[in-house]
């Protein structure tokens, strides 16, 4: 299983990007996607999810309104689109799956790293 998340990179505030992550050696429309991501000196954090078809999003309250999670199935692939970033959203951004959308994620990428100048 691989989950390879990319996109990242330096941008100033205000400005936009969009996250893709790729996923091989798993049943794609079985797993709920998610976005978590990681700042340096603090914990990891849940970001934004999407169920299995792309029926519903989940978005912590910090990203609401800025950030857009999607999925394409057919691409197995989740994206996040990120929009008037903050120099706050800076972190390594990670990508994760769990099995029918349920428990704890089985499964991470290897990070995209964000950086957000004022």
């Amino acid at each position: 299983v691989q989950l390879q998340a990319s996109g990242g990179g330096s941008v100033q505030a205000g400005g936009s990007l969009r996250l893709s992550c790729v996923a091989s050696g798993i049943i794609f429309s079985r797993y709920g996607m998610g976005w978590f991501r990681q700042a340096p000196g603090k914990e990891r954090e849940f970001v934004a999810r999407i169920t299995l078809i792309g029926g519903t999003a989940y978005y912590t309250d910090s990203v609401k309104g800025r950030y857009t999670i999607s999925r394409d199935n057919a691409k197995n692939t989740v994206y996040l689109q990120m929009n008037s970033l903050k120099p706050e959203d800076t972190a390594v951004y990670y990508c994760a799956a769990r099995y029918r959308d349920l428990g704890q994620f089985d499964y991470w990428g290897q990070g995209t790293q964000v950086t957000v100048s004022s």
